[in-house]
Order: C-alpha cells, then sequence, then structure tokens
C-alpha cells in the first residue's frame, strides 16, 4: 500500500507583512533616501530620525510573529554574543558616543535579520528579496533615465550608473541580490513543480543582471557569477542524480584546485586579465598600513564602528600614508580586526562557518525548497568579504542576510503530519458486520 503524502501547513507570511519586510530591507541598502538628504555621506540628525519609523516596525513585527522567532533561540544567543562584545568595545573605544550609538543600530537590525530567518521560511525569503530587487531595479532605471544627476556617476566613475545608491558598487551588490534570489526562486518553483512566477523570474534576472553590467564593478560581476553558479549547479546535481552529483563534486574539487595553482603561480597576470593592478587599485597599500594598526592593538581594536570617524588620529594617519582618502578597509576581515581585535575575527568566523556546515547538512531539504539560495548568497558574501566592509556592520544589507541565514540554519521547521488514511466509500447495500458483541454466550441470537 502506498504511504500517505507528507502535509505540511501553508505558513507563508501574508501580504501586508512581506511589504513590511520589503519595506525594512530597502531601507537597510540605503537606497534613494540617503543620496537625496546626505549627498556627502555624512552622518545627520535627520537620517537618525527616520530610522526611527523604521525601528517601529522591526520591533512590532518581531512582537506579533514572537512565537515563530523564539524558536530561533540558538542565533539569538549567538547575536546577542557578537552585541555584547561589540558594546564592551566601548570601553576602550577611540569614540564611544559613535561605538554606543551604532551598537544600538546593529542589536535592532540585527533583531529584524533573526526574525527574517525564522519566519520567512523555504522559498519565501528569496521570493520576497526578489521581488524588492524588482522595486528597486525599476526605480534604478528611472532614476538614470529621468534624474540622471543622481543616477549617473558625476565627476568619479563619471558616467557609470549608480541608480538609488551613492555608489555604482552599492548598486550592484544589492543587484546581486536581486539576481540570486530570482534564480532561486526559479530553481525552488521548477523543485515544486510550478510555473506561476516563471516570466517575473525571468524578468528580474535580466534587470538586475543588466544593472550590474552597467556599474561595470568587477566585484559585483564575480559575485553575481558565483551566486547563479551555485544555484545552477545545485539545481544541476538535483536533477541529474547520485551519478551527476558524483561527477560534478570531483570537477568542483579539480576545478578548485587548478584555479587555486594558477593563483598561486602567476597571480599578477590574472589580476591584469581582470583590468586589476596587482596593488588591487591601491588595496594592499590599505591593508599593509592597517595591520601595522592592528598589531598595536590586536586583543581590543580601536572600538565598533569607530575606527573611520571623521575625527578619529589613526585614520588620519592611515589617509595620509596611503595620499588616498580612505572610506573604509575594503576588506571586511582587516576592517573588523581595526574594531575588536582577534577575538571580533574568531567570533565572526565562528557565526560564518557554524552557518555553513549546517546550510551544506540541510542540503535536501531546506536546500532543495528554497531554491539553494542560502548557500548561493553565503559564498557570494565569504567572496564580497574579502574586498569590501561587510561584516559585522550597523545598517548593511549583506550582514543582515548573512545572520538571516544562521537563523534559518539553526531552526528547525516542526515535524510533518501525515494526511489521514482515506476511508472506503459507503456502499448503496452492505451486510452487517458479525462481531462478538452481537452474539450472547458466542451463540447467534434467535429473530422473530
Amino acid at each position: 500500500m502506498r504511504e500517505p503524502p507528507v502535509q505540511t501547513p501553508d505558513d507563508s507570511p501574508p501580504l501586508w507583512e512581506q511589504w513590511a519586510a520589503g519595506f525594512v530591507v530597502f531601507m537597510l541598502t540605503g537606497a534613494l533616501i540617503a543620496p537625496v538628504i546626505a549627498p556627502t555621506q555624512v552622518e545627520t540628525p535627520i537620517l537618525r530620525f527616520i530610522w526611527l519609523p523604521v525601528y517601529a516596525v522591526i520591533a512590532g513585527l518581531i512582537v506579533f510573529r514572537f512565537d515563530k522567532v523564539i524558536r530561533a533561540w540558538p542565533a539569538w544567543l549567538m547575536m546577542f554574543g557578537l552585541v555584547a562584545l561589540c558594546f564592551v568595545s566601548k570601553y576602550w573605544s577611540i569614540d564611544p558616543g559613535v561605538t554606543e550609538r551604532r551598537v544600538i543600530a546593529m542589536a535592532i537590525n540585527s533583531a529584524f535579520a533573526i526574525y527574517l530567518g525564522a519566519r520567512f521560511r523555504d522559498d519565501t525569503l528569496p521570493r520576497v528579496l526578489m521581488y524588492t530587487g524588482l522595486v528597486m531595479a525599476v526605480g534604478s532605471l528611472l532614476m538614470v533615465f529621468g534624474y540622471p544627476k543622481v543616477g549617473v556617476h558625476q565627476f568619479d566613475n563619471a558616467g557609470l550608473w549608480r541608480g538609488l545608491w551613492y555608489e555604482k558598487n552599492q548598486m550592484g551588490l544589492v543587484m546581486v541580490v536581486g539576481a540570486v534570489s530570482a534564480a532561486a526562486t526559479l530553481a525552488a518553483d521548477h523543485i515544486a513543480g510550478r510555473s506561476n512566477r516563471f516570466w517575473v523570474c525571468l524578468l528580474t534576472l535580466g534587470l538586475t543582471t543588466l544593472l550590474v553590467l552597467a556599474t561595470q564593478s568587477k566585484t559585483s560581476l564575480l559575485c553575481w557569477g558565483l551566486g547563479l553558479g551555485m544555484v545552477g549547479g545545485w539545481w544541476a546535481l538535483k536533477q541529474g542524480g547520485a551519478v551527476i552529483t558524483v561527477a560534478g563534486i570531483w570537477l568542483g574539487v579539480i576545478t578548485a584546485a587548478a584555479a587555486t595553482w594558477l593563483w598561486n603561480s602567476d597571480s599578477a597576470a590574472i589580476l591584469e586579465a581582470l583590468g586589476k593592478d596587482p596593488s588591487l587599485t591601491g588595496r594592499t597599500l590599505i591593508w599593509d598600513a592597517l595591520m601595522r594598526k592592528v598589531a598595536e592593538r590586536p586583543w581590543t581594536g580601536y572600538g565598533f564602528s569607530a575606527f573611520w570617524g571623521v575625527d578619529s588620529i589613526p585614520a588620519r594617519e592611515i589617509r595620509i600614508e596611503t595620499q588616498w582618502p580612505v572610506p573604509s578597509a575594503h576588506n571586511g576581515w582587516i576592517d573588523l580586526l581595526v574594531q575588536l581585535g582577534w577575538p571580533g575575527a574568531v567570533a565572526v568566523g565562528a557565526v560564518m562557518a557554524i552557518s555553513a556546515i549546517l546550510i551544506v547538512a540541510r542540503l535536501n531539504g531546506l536546500g532543495a525548497r528554497e531554491g539553494y539560495w542560502s548557500i548561493a548568497y553565503l559564498t557570494v558574501f565569504t567572496a564580497l568579504s574579502l574586498s569590501e566592509s561587510v561584516l559585522l556592520t550597523h545598517a548593511n544589507l549583506p550582514w543582515i542576510l548573512m545572520l538571516a541565514i544562521m537563523a534559518r540554519a539553526v531552526t528547525f521547521d516542526p515535524a510533518p503530519v501525515r494526511a489521514p488514511l482515506a476511508r472506503p466509500a459507503s456502499r448503496a447495500y452492505q451486510t452487517r458486520s458479525r462481531i462478538a458483541s452481537d452474539y450472547v454466550n458466542g451463540r447467534r441470537p434467535l429473530r422473530f
């Protein structure tokens, strides 16, 4: 007899909740409002006031779905540990006021990340990110052609598109998230046998890819290739069966080994082919100078989010040494070291490693249901952290999605409930059952 199908209750968030989460995601990208209100990228009281309604939305969502988010209690413990480390750093921070203020912002946004990962299960998270990315892609095109003073770079990188953001790299990274989410939604729908969102997925994938190309950002292009490659690769392995899976894994191992050998043998030629000089546009000079600062405070750093402040003397020394107004380390791990020292780097590395192990272990279940979005974005984020300061930030979408993946990884769905066995169809004529209760002392009673 065939087993009855496994039923999983439809717990998808209602439309209003998806819109609310999409609004917070939009704000976390820094789109439109920040470039218009603070075009010089200087933090202003107006921007802080604008974030108050966003924090209210986050608090309301968490309270309303408390029964859902509390199930991600391991994620809450890890998040509180990171927040505590950042908060304690104010006691040795070179700018305690900035550290304390941004720790509060980081704690609130991190709580939203755990809500996002715990509430938006399976393919609902990449789907919301896809729709939000589509809205921002259309808005960017409108800004490029309707108001190019904001949508197109005018001085540095003149002529390149930046859409709703300060810089082209910001637009590129947000569009990468939209493209990977669209590909994951497409894969999840195919695995589940759905096709109602096919054209929306293709439209989003096309527009976001166009905007990534328009930025001419090598980092964004690399992340785009990694993200879509991971989604497409795991989807192909899922369709191909055991033989294709083994062959694909071996091919991946061989490709990784060959790429490592090529990089170690002639990295300068590879960078030149990619249009980069061996110093990575001066980044290696920044990294050397910053590592000397790290050596001065290896266990404490200079305080969370304090090193690159306007009045920071260590940052001024870096800018004088490099002869460039350096805005950040352009490397997430080095930036983490100058903020929190080695304890901060080890703690963030442990969170990412735990998330990666659990996501890989759940590829056949959660991975297939979400179109392999988590493993794809985790790969993109890991690569991005090597060239951009995206680790443990107070208001930045890449880090928020990383924490959402952590919450998804440690939150397990309730045990599925099997459908009850179908009752046999009633017949027009049915003989009376002869059971023991119909008999008296084992004998059939006389009927008159």
